[in-house]
């Protein structure tokens, strides 16, 4: 590493079979002499740990790992990303079929098919080094190049806000994960949920649901006058809410979108939710901010 020129790209890689993780950074090496690969990691919570540590130009993350998926590790850097330093590109490591991998051509995502082939990799490393003259001239980070759909807002009052710094490059990545997001199989839609309350079970109407917060194992089912905690995550939920009604709007939280009032930008440029019939607000990560711009 000390071989590379201080001004070299550098490029993280993750990926959980160490055979594979050898021969796409050999291949790199190969392809890409001066690229400087920083870090191999085996897993999701390492690829998250040293990519906020180091801040790599380029993110190689094989989409299934132990601990986080690269979807879900790519999902947190994001928001965890520090404001003014912009976000890396990233490139998908994945062993889906033709179907799934059509989809990738239409998300705007790149990847490397396992095993790496040299002439798909040479085309990838060829579009890195186009973006990254891009980044450098000025012109952002491509990583997306469309902008995101947000779902139609609710009547709400959403205070006038002036874009954040690096609101592009959020909104590449937010428009790039709910594209790869939708590959994923269709879960049945959820009409209730079944809540454990001592010796019985409370059904709670989805209408009746202000927001669900993660907590540790559970998720709090928030409503209007009540609470009750389902043994399940918010991965496991997501896919079963209708996305028109609940918005996830934090990594932790998901609130239904006709419970919002107000969306408020402070001093610091955070953005916060204030709710309709409840007292709580909600913290929005810059990764879903898209869905409180004006119309």
């Amino acid at each position: 590493m000390s071989q590379h020129s201080p001004h070299a790209p550098r490029a993280l890689i993750a990926e959980d079979e160490p055979i594979l993780a050898a021969a796409l950074a050999h291949a790199l090496q190969r392809l890409w002499p001066e690229l400087d690969i920083v870090a191999t990691c085996p897993n999701g919570v390492e690829a998250l740990r040293q990519g906020l540590a180091l801040q790599p130009d380029i993110l190689f993350l094989d989409i299934k790992m132990p601990g986080k998926t690269g979807l879900e590790a790519a999902e947190e850097l994001a928001e965890q990303w520090p404001d003014g330093i912009p976000f890396p590109h990233i490139v998908f490591v994945t062993a889906y079929d033709e179907y799934a991998l059509a989809a990738f051509e239409q998300a705007a995502a790149d990847y490397v098919l396992k095993p790496v082939n040299d002439t798909r990799l040479g085309k990838t490393v060829e579009r890195l080094q186009q973006r990254l003259r891009g980044s450098s001239n000025g012109n952002g980070s491509a990583t997306a190049t469309a902008a995101p759909t947000a779902a139609p807002a609710p009547a709400a009052t959403v205070q006038p806000m002036a874009p954040a710094a690096g609101s592009a490059s959020d909104d590449n990545m937010a428009l790039l994960l709910s594209q790869l997001q939708a590959m994923l199989p269709p879960a049945p839609r959820l009409q209730m949920i079944r809540a454990a309350v001592g010796n019985s079970v409370r059904m709670i109407a989805l209408a009746d649901v202000v927001y669900f917060e993660a907590l540790d194992k559970y998720i709090n089912v928030v409503c209007q006058d009540s609470e009750a905690l389902i043994r399940t995550s918010l991965k496991e939920l997501l896919p079963q809410l209708d996305p028109q009604q609940f918005w996830q709007i934090h990594r932790g939280t998901i609130v239904n979108a006709s419970a919002i009032a107000t969306a408020v930008r402070d001093e610091a440029g955070k953005l916060s939710l204030t709710l309709r019939q409840h007292p709580a607000q909600l913290r929005v990560s810059p990764l879903y901010a898209h869905l409180f711009r004006q119309m």
